[in-house]
């Protein structure tokens, strides 16, 4: 028997890294997945292999920027699983210049990276995927939830939304939105049976940080930061997810709960 038996997922950003382990991880506890990216030729591929631990996989194209292919992706999931009990907004861009699986290239100068000199059309596109991308997978997951009087919504933000970082100006101000959008959200919803939590990872081992783990100057940049001396593994904020997507957290509400490595402990 898993934790997740009987429950059906949605899960943004599924292809690779945090969105990738957590589908991995809800299988094996027994829920059905629908994983979703803007990249169908890896997601189908995605789908493939996690079909490895369960056949209740199934990938959907999704541009999480969009009214209508949100709206397409939950109607989707309703039909190929019936229902939805738990939304995992975990698409994001480290910038407007990320690809997802490609590791990005690093500015050679960081006053390129300084917010006075950032294009205006970066800025957008960063907020765009960020933050209104979690927006409206919440949206059509609480009108789905709403429904049945019960489910578990979990936005990954970043310990960047609570930590200002130099020379990363869109990426935390599209993280601290998503910390303030989870917790008005599960005040909304807080008689209504959902739960809206959200995660805050520090740095993370997956392709968006791929780029850090390459540089010797950024790693030492990334060591001062972190207490604990080293980047999380994938699975432990997966582990995290889990516990929020299940009754374990079931007086969780409207928290975003902080696995840095003690970057963070406010």
């Amino acid at each position: 028997m898993g934790v997740l038996d009987n429950r059906v997922a949605v899960i943004t950003g599924g292809v690779s890294g945090i969105g990738r382990i957590t589908a991995q991880q809800f299988l094996q506890q027994g829920a059905k997945v629908v994983i979703a990216d803007i990249n169908e030729e890896r997601g189908a591929q995605a789908a493939k292999d996690l079909s490895g631990y369960s056949n209740d996989v199934a990938f959907v194209p999704v541009d999480v920027t969009s009214e209508q292919s949100q709206e397409a992706l939950f109607a989707q999931t309703l039909e190929l699983f019936g229902q939805i009990d738990v939304a995992v907004a975990a698409a994001g861009v480290s910038s407007a210049n990320y690809v997802s699986g490609e590791v990005s290239e690093m500015a050679t100068d960081p006053a390129e990276m300084m917010l006075h000199n950032r294009d205006l059309a970066d800025w957008q596109k960063v907020l765009d995927i960020n933050l209104t991308g979690v927006m409206l997978t919440d949206r059509y997951a609480v009108r789905e939830m709403l429904k049945r009087g019960s489910g578990s919504i979990i936005n990954i933000a970043s310990i960047a939304g609570q930590r200002p970082l130099p020379g990363a100006s869109d990426y935390c101000v599209s993280k601290a939105g998503v910390i303030m959008l989870t917790k008005v959200l599960a005040e909304e919803m807080s008689q209504l049976g959902v739960r809206v939590n959200a995660i805050g990872p520090g740095f993370i081992e997956t392709p968006m940080t791929a780029s850090i783990r390459q540089s010797p100057e950024w790693m030492d940049t990334v060591m001062t930061m972190t207490p604990m001396q080293r980047f999380g593994r994938p699975e432990e904020i997966a582990n995290t997810v889990m516990f929020l997507a299940s009754d374990a957290s079931s007086y969780f509400n409207g928290q975003t709960l902080f696995p840095n490595g003690g970057m963070f402990v406010g």
